[in-house]
């Protein structure tokens, strides 16, 4: 009797795809990946690239250049492709023509019969991973977003240069929209069990404008990085790594992902950045921090953005 392996199918070859790709490979987390692409030729060429790699892999990985049909027996799709965000351009302002682009995207992988998770990457990713459940008929647990993963993880890295600590034992939640209208959950971060502001108490050389100034170096990073480069792929790649490894290795993770809430923090039929169990079933349950009055209003602010911004474009779906 053969075993049954995972596969991940991947939707878009571009520079977040490629790099997920790559990173996925070289961590030995799947046993097949599949790569789809409009350009045949740069998804055909991605495979062959990935596939010389092998004998440096730390596992075998079947590598292919595959089509929809691929996704009917696939554990997970994930979806990198869409229009990318230009200098100057919010993740908001790419909203409509990203949604047309995953009706089509969407409407082919649920005619292959696929029955797994969906994984979304591409910008504005709440609003996407949204339409993605909408237009998919999954249950909301298996349509996740990579949400605010990348903004807490630079939220980690950053307080952990500032304090000299290994980000590793930085505990720190940016959460809501992944864009201009997230936030810092101060409330709740800590190193090592301590809470900054403990941390912070009997050192001279710490203020809270230096605090200010890091959630503000988060929130704006992207653009940042397209001023310097076109675009952001190395970190979220890995980010979108570690969430496949969560869903196919079972781990129960905590991540802060994209997931639905019906009720959670006092919101319902909103996909928006929140810390969640993740595992082979897709989201278990979401972790309800209890914020502060001011993360409260912060937060009813981004969902209110996003809601605001989704409404006319689904009127039209």
């Amino acid at each position: 009797m053969l075993r049954r392996v995972n596969r991940v199918v991947l939707i878009g070859t571009g520079f977040v795809g490629s790099s997920y790709a790559f990173a996925l490979l070289n961590q030995g987390i799947t046993e097949e990946l599949v790569l789809i692409d409009l350009n045949k030729e740069k998804a055909e060429g991605d495979a062959m690239d990935l596939n010389h790699g092998m004998p440096f892999a730390p596992s075998r990985t079947k590598i292919w250049y595959g089509d929809y049909k691929d996704c009917g027996v696939a554990d997970l799709v994930v979806i990198t492709a869409g229009a990318n965000q230009k200098p100057g351009e919010t993740r908001l302002d790419l909203v409509e023509k990203n949604t047309k682009i995953f009706k089509g995207i969407v409407d082919e992988i649920m005619d292959s019969g696929f029955n797994g998770i969906f994984l979304v990457a591409t910008n504005p990713v709440d609003i996407l991973t949204y339409a993605v459940w909408k237009f998919s008929g999954l249950p909301r647990g298996r349509v996740i977003g990579s949400g605010t993963i990348l903004d807490t993880a630079r939220f980690r890295y950053l307080l952990g240069e500032y304090f000299d600590v290994d980000t590793r034992n930085v505990h720190a939640y940016i959460i809501g929209e992944h864009g201009d209208t997230e936030l810092p959950v101060w409330s709740h971060a800590d190193i090592a069990g301590t809470t900054i502001s403990e941390w912070t108490k009997n050192k001279a050389d710490v203020n809270k404008d230096d605090l200010n100034k890091i959630f503000l170096n988060v929130r704006d990073a992207a653009y940042h990085i397209i001023e310097r480069k076109g675009a952001t792929y190395y970190g979220i790649a890995m980010g979108l790594v570690r969430l496949t490894k969560a869903i196919l290795r079972n781990e129960n993770s905590v991540l802060t992902v994209s997931t639905y809430l019906d009720g959670e923090y006092g919101h319902d039929d909103i996909y928006i950045g929140v810390p969640a169990v993740v595992n082979r079933n897709g989201v278990r349950e979401i972790v309800e921090l209890d914020l502060s009055d001011e993360e409260k209003a912060q937060f009813t602010n981004s969902v209110q953005v996003l809601k605001k911004t989704m409404e006319p474009v689904f009127k039209k779906f």
